[in-house]
C-alpha cells in the first residue's frame, strides 16, 4: 500500500510534465501475475482506499493521464481500436510474418503504442477482465477533471467528436456498398438510413461543441443538455436493417468480403454508442464506456503483433460465412419427435446396406497390383462416389455432422434467442437431441451393414467355393478393430476431424452454390441447353443448386477417407481411419472369415467393443468440433463450456433415455423443426404464389410457444417449452421445459422473430416514413410522430451540418517510449 501511495505522490508531482514510465510503475504495482481475482479486485481496492483517503491523488492522476494521452494521436484509438480492418488476411499474415524477421517500426505518436507500452504482459487482459465491475464503477468516479484542467476534458472531447463523425461517413459507405446491395437489393428503400446516420451525427457533433464551448479550450456545462436521442434513433435504424440482412441473406449467399463488411459495419454502429456516452453528461454512461473503451484498448494493443490472434479473427469469419447460410436442403442430422426419429433409421440403414457393399469393394481393390498413388485414388472413388450415391438414394451416413447442425446450433444461441443462460439452457436440449438422433443413425448403419456384409461373405463362399478373404486378411481386419493392441482410436478420431471438415465443406458449397446463382447460370449453359430438354434443364439446375454442398461435402469426405492411409505411408506416418459403419462391416467378413482355431469369445468382445468405441470417438470428435465453431461463430466465451456440460450432465444422470429414445414431448426450438430443417420466415414467397422447393421450410419464428401472461407473474421464464403440455402438468428436472427464475418478471417477452417482417420491408418506401425537414435539419415521422417528439429540443437556429470549423490545437511531441 505504500509504494501505491508513493507512486500516487511522484504521479501528482507530475502531472504537468507526465512520464509514461511512472504511469508503468504504477500498472506493474497493481498487476497479478496468476489468475487470481480475489488478489486483483484487493489491489484494485487498495487504490480505492488511498484515493478515497486523498481526493487530491485522483486529480492528479486524472489530470496526468489526460495530458500524456493528449499528446498522442487519439483519433485513430476511437475509430480503428477493436474495429475490423479491411486488409486481406494473406496480406496481414505477410505484415505480421515479416516482423517476426524485420520488426515493425512502432507509431511513436499512436496511443496504442503508449498503452502497449504501459499493459507489456500477456495476462493483462485476463487480469483487467477479473476486476469486479463495481469496483471499475467506483475506480472511474473517483477519478474526477478539477475546473483549471477543463481544456484537457475539451481537447479529448474534440477528438472523440471528430471520431464519431468519421465512423458515421464510415456506416454511410459501407451501408451504400454495392455488395451489400447486390446481396440485399431491397436495402435500396432503406438507403435514407444510413445517410440520415450521418447527417444526425454531424449535427449532434456542431450542436455539442457550440453548447460546451469547445472551440475555446473549455467544457462548460450548458443549461439544457444537447440530446443525442435523434442519432441513437438513427442507429438503431440501421441495426436493424443491418440485423434483417443478416438473417435473410441465406437466399444469395454471403462471401468473406461480404462477412467482413457487415462485421465491421456493427462494430462501427457499436462503437459510435460507446463514443457518444463518452461525451455523455450521464455520469454513469459514460463511465462504463471510458471502462469498455480501456479493456478493448488493452486487449488490442497486446495482440496487435500476434499471428495467432489474426488467425483467430479470421477462421471466426470463416465460420460465421459456414453458419450464416443455412443449407435449405440437403442432410438433415437432428430429430426432435418419433416420426422424425423413425424416418432416420429407415435413411441410416438405407446407408448402411451401401456402405456394406462399399466396404467388401475397398477389401477386394487390396487385391490390386497398383502403386501407391493408384490405390489412393481408388479408395477414394469408392468412398466418395459410395457416397454421393447414398446422399442421392436419401440415405445417410452415422456420425456425419453437416453445415445444418453448426447452422441449427448457432441460431439457437442467436442474438434474438433470449438471454444467455435461456440460450444455453436451449442448447444443452438441442445437444440431446443431436446425440440421440446420431445413436439412431449409428444403429441404422450397423444393424444393416453387418448382416449384409455376413450375407456377401456367404454368397461369395457359397458361389465360388473360396472364401472371399484368406484367414491373415480376417485377422488383420480384426486386429485393426482392436482398442487395445492397434491404433483404432486415434485413426477414429482423424475420421471424427474429417467428418467435421466434411460439414464446414457442404457449408461452403450450398452458400456457393447460392452465391454465385448456380442454378440459373447452367438453365443459361449453351452446351447443356443444346442437349437436354427445358424441363430437364429446369431439374438438373435446381438439383445441382439444392444438393452441391451435400454432394461436393460427400465426395471430398470420401477422398479424405481414401487419401489418408496412402499419406501417411509415403511419410512415413502411422496414420490412417477407422468408421463406424465400415468397422462394422469389416467385423462381420473378418469374424465370417476366420478359422474356427483362431476364434475366441475374448476376440469376438473386444472387436464388438473396438467397434463401439470407435463410433463413440467419430461422434465425439466431430460434433465437439461442430459444436466449437457455431459457438465460436456467435462469440459465446469458453467459460459457457464448463456450464453447458454442466447441463449435459445433469440430464444423463436424470434422464438418460432421452439420449437413446425420443421424449414424449418434443423439444421446440427458434430455428429448426421436428425433422432438423431450418426454419425461416419468407412472407413475400408465400405472396408470388410460385412452387417453392419440397424441402424448403416457411415458418413464423414466433410460432415458438410462449407461457401466457398470467403464469410468468413473479417468475422469468426461458423461451423453450414442450409442444402440446397439457396444462397443470408438473415437469420434472430433466425433462423441464422451461425454467423458472426466482427473479421480477421481465417487462417484455422474448420475441423470436426477425423483428422486421416482409410486409414492412418490402411494402412503402423508406423515404416516405422517415424524411429530414430542410430547415431545421432534424428528424421527422410520418407514423406517430415519435421520432419528431425526440428532435423537439433542437433549435432552427442550430448551425446547419458542415458549417462548424473547429481547429484542433496541434498536440505535443509525445514522449519516446523505451524499447
Amino acid at each position: 500500500m505504500l509504494d501505491i501511495k508513493h507512486i500516487l505522490q511522484q504521479i501528482t508531482a507530475l502531472s504537468e510534465v507526465p512520464d509514461p514510465s511512472v504511469l508503468k510503475r504504477l500498472i506493474d504495482e497493481l498487476r497479478v501475475s496468476d489468475k487470481n481475482p480475489a488478489l486483483a479486485n484487493k489491489n484494485i481496492q487498495t487504490l480505492i482506499d488511498i484515493l478515497q483517503q486523498h481526493p487530491e491523488y485522483g486529480d492528479g492522476l486524472s489530470s496526468f493521464v489526460l495530458k500524456l494521452i493528449i499528446q498522442y494521436r487519439q483519433i485513430a484509438l476511437y475509430t480503428d481500436t477493436g474495429i475490423m480492418s479491411d486488409e486481406g488476411f494473406f496480406s496481414s499474415l505477410r505484415r505480421l510474418i515479416g516482423h517476426r524477421f524485420l520488426p515493425l517500426l512502432p507509431q511513436d505518436d499512436s496511443v496504442v503504442e503508449l498503452v502497449g507500452y504501459l499493459f507489456d504482459k500477456r495476462q493483462d487482459e485476463h487480469w483487467l477482465a477479473s476486476i469486479d465491475k463495481d469496483k471499475w464503477d467506483t475506480l472511474v468516479e473517483l477519478l474526477k477533471v478539477e475546473e483549471e484542467h477543463l481544456d484537457l476534458v475539451a481537447t479529448a472531447k474534440n477528438n472523440i467528436l471528430n471520431a464519431i463523425v468519421i465512423l458515421s461517413y464510415r456506416v454511410s459507405g459501407i451501408g451504400l456498398h454495392p455488395d451489400l446491395m447486390e446481396a440485399y437489393p431491397q436495402i435500396l428503400n432503406y438507403s435514407a438510413s444510413f445517410v440520415a446516420q450521418n447527417q444526425e451525427a454531424v449535427l449532434f457533433v456542431n450542436q455539442y461543441r457550440q453548447a460546451h464551448e469547445l472551440d475555446n479550450l473549455t467544457d462548460i456545462t450548458p443549461e439544457q443538455a444537447v440530446s443525442s436521442a435523434p442519432l441513437l434513433v438513427m442507429l438503431e435504424q440501421c441495426e436493424d436493417i443491418v440485423a434483417t440482412v443478416r438473417k435473410r441473406i441465406y437466399k444469395t449467399g454471403i462471401s468473406i468480403r461480404l462477412t467482413n463488411m457487415m462485421l465491421r459495419l456493427d462494430q462501427s454502429l457499436q462503437r459510435i454508442r460507446i463514443l457518444t456516452k463518452l461525451v455523455s453528461v450521464d455520469g454513469l454512461k459514460r463511465d462504463r464506456a471510458i471502462i469498455e473503451l480501456i479493456q478493448t484498448l488493452v486487449i488490442t494493443a497486446n495482440r496487435r503483433y500476434s499471428i495467432g490472434y489474426l488467425i483467430d479473427n479470421s477462421t471466426k469469419l470463416l465460420s460465421r460465412k459456414v453458419t450464416e447460410n443455412a443449407s435449405r436442403v440437403g442432410e438433415h442430422y437432428i430429430s426432435t419427435d418419433r416420426a422424425g426419429y423413425r424416418k432416420m433409421f429407415r435413411k441410416a440403414s438405407i446407408g448402411g446396406f451401401v456402405i456394406a457393399f462399399m466396404a467388401t469393394t475397398k477389401i477386394l481393390a487390396y487385391q490390386l497390383a497398383i502403386a501407391p498413388m493408384g490405390r489412393a485414388f481408388v479408395n477414394s472413388m469408392i468412398y466418395g462416389l459410395g457416397f454421393v450415391f447414398i446422399h442421392i438414394i436419401r440415405g445417410t451416413v452415422a456420425t456425419k455432422q453437416p453445415a445444418m447442425t453448426a447452422a441449427a446450433i448457432a441460431s439457437t444461441i442467436s442474438d434474438g434467442s433470449g438471454k444467455k443462460s435461456h440460450q444455453l439452457t436451449k442448447l444443452s436440449e438441442l445437444v440431446v437431441d443431436i446425440l440421440r438422433t446420431q445413436f439412431i443413425a449409428i444403429m441404422g448403419n450397423i444393424m444393416m451393414a453387418i448382416p449384409v456384409a455376413l450375407l456377401v461373405s456367404y454368397m461369395w463362399l457359397h458361389f465360388s467355393g473360396v472364401p472371399m478373404i484368406n484367414t491373415d486378411k480376417a485377422g488383420h481386419l480384426l486386429h485393426e478393430l482392436n482398442p487395445f493392441t492397434s491404433l483404432a482410436l486415434p485413426h477414429a478420431a482423424i475420421a471424427g476431424v474429417y467428418l467435421f471438415l466434411s460439414g464446414l465443406i457442404a457449408g461452403y458449397y450450398d452458400n456457393l452454390a447460392v452465391y454465385n446463382q448456380i442454378g440459373a447460370r447452367i438453365h443459361r449453359h449453351r452446351l447443356l441447353k443444346s442437349l437436354l430438354p427445358h424441363a430437364w434443364l429446369q431439374r438438373l439446375g435446381v438439383f445441382i443448386e439444392a444438393n452441391l454442398g451435400a454432394i461436393m461435402g460427400n465426395f471430398i469426405f470420401g477422398v479424405f477417407l481414401g487419401s489418408t492411409a496412402t499419406v501417411g505411408f509415403l511419410f512415413g506416418l502411422p496414420i490412417d481411419i477407422r468408421h463406424i459403419a465400415f468397422a462394422s462391416a469389416n467385423l462381420a467378413h473378418g469374424l465370417f472369415n476366420l478359422s474356427s482355431s483362431q476364434m475366441s469369445w475374448p476376440l469376438i468382445l473386444v472387436s464388438i467393443l473396438g467397434v463401439a468405441l470407435i463410433g463413440m470417438v467419430n461422434l465425439m470428435v466431430s460434433f465437439s468440433l461442430a459444436l466449437f465453431v457455431a459457438l465460436r461463430s456467435k462469440e459465446v466465451r469458453f467459460f459457457e463450456w464448463s456450464r453447458l456440460l454442466k447441463l449435459i450432465l445433469s440430464h444423463v444422470v436424470s434422464h438418460p433415455s432421452d439420449f437413446i429414445w425420443p421424449r414424449d414431448k418434443p423439444m421446440k426450438y427458434a430455428r429448426i423443426d421436428s425433422q432438423g430443417r431450418m426454419i425461416f420466415e419468407d412472407n413475400s414467397a408465400q405472396k408470388t404464389g410460385k412452387p417453392l422447393p419440397r424441402d424448403y421450410v416457411i415458418r413464423r419464428l414466433s410460432d415458438v410457444k410462449i407461457l401466457p401472461k398470467s403464469k410468468q407473474t413473479g417468475t422469468a421464464e426461458t423461451d423453450i417449452y414442450y409442444a402440446n403440455q397439457p396444462p397443470g402438468d408438473d415437469i420434472s428436472v430433466g425433462q423441464a421445459a422451461h425454467i423458472t427464475l426466482s427473479t421480477p418478471s421481465p417487462k417484455k417477452v422474448v420475441d423470436l422473430d426477425d423483428g422486421l417482417i416482409d410486409e414492412e420491408l418490402n411494402s412503402v418506401p423508406y423515404t416516405d416514413d422517415i424524411q429530414y425537414d430542410k430547415n431545421t435539419k432534424t428528424l421527422e415521422t410520418n407514423n406517430d410522430g415519435q421520432n419528431s417528439s425526440l428532435s423537439s429540443n433542437i433549435s432552427p437556429d442550430t448551425k446547419a451540418a458542415g458549417d462548424a470549423k473547429t481547429p484542433l490545437p496541434k498536440p505535443k511531441k509525445p514522449p519516446k517510449l523505451p524499447n
